[in-house]
């Protein structure tokens, strides 16, 4: 299968050592099946950290997982909106796991998130409200193993 992750670099030989804060799914290395989304990730980083290039890097990922602890949360809004309030909380569970898949909170979901996360509003309208945005997909690899066994690197393009 073939994955994106968005950068402002060709990142060959992807690490967990580079992630520098909690995301949704903790910290780990990220990448989309989806490249319009891994381009609007390049993008967005680089008008954040300033820089000329925004870089689309594309990997084979290997599917033979066995072996691997994955957590995949699917369709199950109701599990993945609280693990992804106690992940940006600083919170550790994903740690338990060596991949991690599931729906990308986009700017849209994002607001919806927080609206929970802050108590605005009860689990049941922001799950509401997240069924109505299109939905991208992310898979968050958190230990090193699990990159240097499924993910090859294959070539990038700026965008």
């Amino acid at each position: 299968m073939i994955v994106y992750h968005g950068s402002t670099e060709v990142v060959k030989k992807p690490d967990v050592k580079h992630s520098y804060r909690s995301l949704d799914f903790g910290m780990g290395f990220y990448v989309t099946t989806v490249r319009e989304q891994a381009d609007r990730w390049a993008r967005r980083k680089a008008d954040i950290l300033g820089k000329d290039k925004a870089i689309v890097d594309i990997y084979q990922m290997n599917d033979d997982t066995e072996g691997f602890r994955i957590k995949s949360f699917d369709d199950d809004l109701v599990e993945w909106i609280d693990f992804v309030c106690r992940c940006r909380d600083g919170e550790e569970d994903y740690l338990k796991y060596d991949i991690i898949f599931g729906k990308v909170a986009n700017d849209k979901v994002f607001r919806v998130v927080d609206m929970y996360h802050s108590g605005i509003w009860d689990k049941g309208r922001a799950l509401k409200e997240i069924k109505v945005y299109p939905s991208y997909d992310q898979i968050a690899f958190i230990s090193q193993k699990a990159i240097d066994r499924l993910l090859v690197f294959e070539s990038f393009e700026e965008v």
